[in-house]
């Protein structure tokens, strides 16, 4: 049930209907590199939204949770590939392989682009708190030099990214324990002692992407936010393409709930990057506080 605030719990999403996909496709051989599509009604080509799912990068935490919202886009004409990756406590999961399977789950669209009739040059990303940091890391793979680990020659060029209240700092995360030290987990260690990995994984390390970005956060999402923010301002500082969004209603939920009154926002946000739209670089929808 909600909270006092009428505001969504991990446990209502828990309680949702997922309707399942169209095609569950692997993109490699282990058990979790695959991926979910859903197609809309229509013969395409169809704009695709990359999905990728959080909970601290963390192999208890799959991608059921963002099936609905993955259902919910391709009613409104967006394919969805849903993406599913070796995460911390899978064998091969954490650095790099969390990263190798982003990478080419994402560009395993290129693949399946012709039989389900996908149009990849209108492509957006689009992640859920930890997958909001590999949202933006994706559009972000062709400032990684050629000696990275995580260095791909080509890499899907991506319309934009919609981060939902993304972990995207890591090193604030890493300093705040969050997630019981889940980015030591990830990276294998601290800034301090890798920090050729932060360097290459955290998006404030990247910027300026020169993609698109919005950073869509829900007001009463005290938890996650100020992480968001962190970041948003050093995009900002760079003069990156980011623009910040305030979803009124929501904490940290609602933005992956189809039936919350934030999933117009959600929508329009994902309409915005597929069609290009201007991005002034700065707070659209100001909340009480300035924020």
């Amino acid at each position: 049930m909600p909270d006092d605030r009428g505001i969504l719990t991990a446990d209502d999403l828990a309680s949702l209907v997922h309707p399942p996909a169209d095609a569950r496709l692997a993109y490699g051989t282990d058990p979790c590199q695959f991926g979910d599509l859903r197609l809309p009604v229509g013969s395409g080509p169809h704009p695709v939204v990359i999905l990728l799912h959080g909970g601290c990068w963390k192999a208890e935490y799959d991608l059921t949770y963002v099936g609905a919202m993955a259902a919910g886009l391709a009613t409104e004409g967006i394919a969805t590939w849903t993406l599913e990756y070796r995460r911390v406590g899978h064998a091969g999961g954490g650095w790099p392989g969390t990263f190798i399977d982003v990478a080419r789950g994402a560009d395993h669209l290129r693949t399946i682009a012709a039989p389900y009739a996908l149009d990849v040059g209108r492509v957006v990303s689009v992640g859920h708190s930890a997958g909001g940091q590999l949202a933006i890391w994706l559009a972000a793979r062709h400032r990684l030099v050629p000696g990275s680990a995580l260095h791909s020659a080509d890499p899907l060029v991506l319309r934009g990214v919609l981060a939902l209240a993304p972990a995207a700092h890591l090193a604030i995360l890493h300093a705040d324990g969050t997630c019981e030290d889940a980015v030591d987990g990830l990276l294998g260690g601290s800034p301090a002692t890798v920090p050729e990995r932060y360097r290459d994984t955290s998006p404030p390390e990247l910027v300026p992407i020169g993609v698109p970005q919005i950073v869509l956060v829900g007001r009463h999402d005290t938890t996650w936010r100020p992480n968001a923010e962190a970041y948003y301002e050093v995009a900002r500082e760079v003069r990156d393409p980011v623009e910040w969004r305030t979803a009124p209603d929501s904490g940290h939920f609602e933005l992956v709930f189809p039936s919350s009154s934030t999933w117009p926002i959600v929508v329009q946000s994902v309409r915005d990057l597929l069609n290009r739209s201007p991005f002034a670089g700065g707070r659209s929808t100001p909340d009480a506080a300035g924020h």
